[in-house]
């Protein structure tokens, strides 16, 4: 007798689904952003002359004060007396009340030109602050002007004196006795006066620079 059993099919073998490739975090990592240069700001070359200016003007203001300091000379003069004796006579600034005067102008002048070059080379590292020092510099700019102005006419008009005299007054020269003294005289008004102008420079171009800071 055949048998009636069915075989038993075999049970169907699935096949696993493919594996996701794994991604590689180097190769599929965004490329890094690169970051934009920052702008660097144009160098400000009105602080720059200024900083000039302010050295220049305290190599002037210092060579005048040294020059007029060690216009020392001796001579021996003649007195007017009777038995007209021979004595050395010298010449010093010190004799000068407006001699005196220009050196402590000028020596005011190199303190303030030092200070003011420091804070102004500070302006240069740091532009904000450029702002608020421009407009305490114009009025001490000028203030150290007139300053400077008044001790060098005042040494000049006593320098113009010992070199020509004044015969309506009775004053007579000495230049033609203290040669060296006078030289030195005339050379520390010389540099004085280049130091008065490099002071109006000053004042020009912090005026100048402020302007540029007012919003139109």
């Amino acid at each position: 007798m055949a048998s009636t059993d069915k075989p038993v099919p075999e049970p169907e073998k699935t096949v696993p689904p493919p594996e996701a490739p794994v991604a590689d975090p180097k190769k599929d990592a965004p490329p890094p952003e690169t970051k934009a240069a920052e702008p660097v700001p144009p160098r400000n070359y009105l602080v720059v002359a200024d900083v000039v200016l302010r050295v220049v003007l305290f190599a002037a203001a210092v060579t005048s004060v040294v020059v007029m300091v060690t216009s020392n000379q001796t001579k021996l003069v003649t007195l007017p007396v009777p038995p007209f004796p021979t004595v050395p006579r010298p010449a010093k600034f010190v004799h000068s009340p407006a001699f005196i005067y220009f050196v402590a102008a000028l020596s005011v002048a190199g303190l303030y030109s030092i200070v003011t070059a420091a804070a102004s080379f500070l302006a240069l590292l740091k532009p904000g602050f450029s702002t608020k020092l421009l407009a305490h510099l114009v009025i001490f700019d000028v203030l150290i002007l007139g300053i400077v102005a008044s001790a060098t006419g005042a040494a000049g008009g006593v320098a113009y004196i010992g070199l020509k005299g004044n015969s309506h007054v009775g004053w007579t020269k000495v230049c033609n006795v203290y040669d060296k003294f006078c030289r030195q005289i005339a050379a520390s008004v010389a540099i004085s006066l280049v130091a008065s102008i490099v002071l109006v420079l000053l004042v020009i171009l912090s005026a100048y620079s402020l302007s540029k800071k007012i919003p139109k």
